[in-house]
């Protein structure tokens, strides 16, 4: 029985040419060998269709009742509950046998699915939380000579050489980006914040000056630029606010402008933008 319209469904000898076969052509499909009676195998398959709808589109969920479906069993080989087959343009491409862990089938469903930008993004993850530089160039620099087209790559190596304090170097990759390229405005903001905090004091000088002069506006603007430098968005988001909410004719609505910037530089879907930008559009209206 299909369940509904959905990318999850049932898989039996009679719709497996069409439904797995056919389908794995668009999108890789989860052949997912399970049997009620065995708790382990429920847990899984649980696991699996909670995880399916942020992939909706991408991939397909097909459920195998191994009880039920002794020929698909014994077709694909089968010898150990629960048991996942993802068969991709007709191929198949990956297989995991026992039962795993929520985490182990996302990271073969965004394995699967990812672009080649978000792949990279995933694996510098962890490089860039450890503030690792040099890794994350030399990540780049490889993924770049993989694939010189991607303005992805090219993207993120403009961004982690401003991170990094290689300004010049980071507009030198800027400029062989497309203007219209996504997320070109993150390392953009970056590279723009870093130039003017050149300019300025340091952030214990600004905080002694601003704690002696609490309503100095151009203080508290400059401290906020210094803290997006050394990437404390949220202690800086905090100052922008206190300017907007103070003076919005102060040097021509700087503090609504900045705090833009900031959302530019945190990118699309960052859950502190969003949390920012309404307090802002509070403030505001």
């Amino acid at each position: 029985m299909e369940l509904g319209n959905s990318n999850i469904f049932e898989a039996n000898p009679q719709n497996f040419q069409k439904e797995v076969a056919e389908r794995s052509r668009s999108m890789p499909v989860l052949l997912f060998f399970w049997v009620a009676q065995m708790p382990t195998s429920v847990t899984a398959r649980k696991a699996l269709e909670g995880l399916m709808p942020a992939y909706q589109g991408k991939a397909a969920l097909a459920l195998v009742d191994a009880a039920r479906e002794q020929m698909l069993v014994q077709q694909l080989r089968i010898q150990n509950l629960p048991a996942l087959r993802v068969v991709h343009q007709g191929q198949m491409v990956e297989q995991l046998d026992g039962p795993q862990s929520e985490r182990v089938y996302k990271k073969v469903l965004d394995q699967l699915t990812m672009s080649s930008g978000e792949m990279l993004r995933a694996s510098l993850e962890d490089v860039l939380a450890a503030r690792d530089f040099n890794t994350a160039l030399q990540i780049l620099e490889s993924s770049i000579q993989a694939e010189p087209n991607n303005p992805a790559f090219r993207v993120e190596l403009a961004d982690v050489l401003a991170r990094a304090g290689e300004v010049e170097e980071a507009r030198k990759a800027l400029a062989s980006i497309p203007d219209d390229a996504p997320d070109r405005k993150r390392p953009m903001m970056r590279i723009e914040f870093a130039e003017e905090a050149a300019g300025l004091d340091d952030v214990t000088t600004l905080r002694n000056k601003l704690s002696a002069s609490p309503n100095d506006l151009e203080t508290r603007y400059a401290l906020c630029i210094q803290l997006v430098a050394e990437e404390r968005y949220e202690e800086a988001m905090e100052l922008g606010l206190e300017i907007v909410r103070k003076d919005r004719t102060f040097r021509d609505d700087i503090g609504r402008l900045m705090l833009i910037r900031i959302f530019d530089l945190l990118g699309k879907g960052a859950p502190l933008a969003a949390t920012f930008r309404r307090r802002m559009f509070n403030y505001l209206h």
